[in-house]
């Protein structure tokens, strides 16, 4: 399974945005770690539309968490950046091999179709388990130093 790149650029989006009390700009947002603004700003807009990002709009606007860290799994972010689509699509190859019947329904019968199932539930809900509360604690452990550098880049 393979994740687009904007899912780590929104993840470290959030996680930034819940260590300042104040919106902050895409093109801000964008710099800290040179990404392109206008495909991030895309990126965060799928935030907006899932309710975990709200947009202030003015001069001193941008976007901000719409929610505590805590209330926000990994899953939600993957989902809204990625879509809710299952990663593995059975699109039933049996059906034409040999042996392969028309009247069965492969995506439930077949055992591969069943293991990636089996193996992609598992892997949401051990995103579903994670909060950005838990990241940000990881981070603070790691690098205590870090919120305060973020607080500090994204100053007004």
């Amino acid at each position: 399974m393979r994740m687009g790149q904007a899912v780590e650029w929104t993840l470290h989006s959030c996680l930034n945005l819940g260590w300042v009390d104040h919106p902050v700009s895409t093109a801000r947002l964008a710099r800290l770690y040179g990404l392109p603004a206008a495909y991030l700003n895309k990126q965060l807009q799928a935030l907006v539309r899932a309710g975990i990002l709200t947009s202030v709009p003015g001069p001193h606007g941008g976007f901000r968490l719409a929610r505590n860290l805590e209330h926000v799994s990994l899953l939600d972010v993957v989902v809204a950046v990625e879509g809710p689509d299952s990663a593995f699509r059975c699109t039933q190859i049996i059906r034409h091999g040999p042996g392969g019947r028309p009247d069965v329904d492969y995506r439930s019968a077949c055992a591969v179709s069943q293991s990636m199932r089996r193996a992609e539930l598992a892997w949401r809900r051990e995103l579903a388990a994670r909060t950005l509360a838990d990241v940000a604690a990881d981070v603070t452990r790691q690098n205590p130093d870090a919120p305060g550098h973020i607080r500090a880049a994204l100053a007004r």
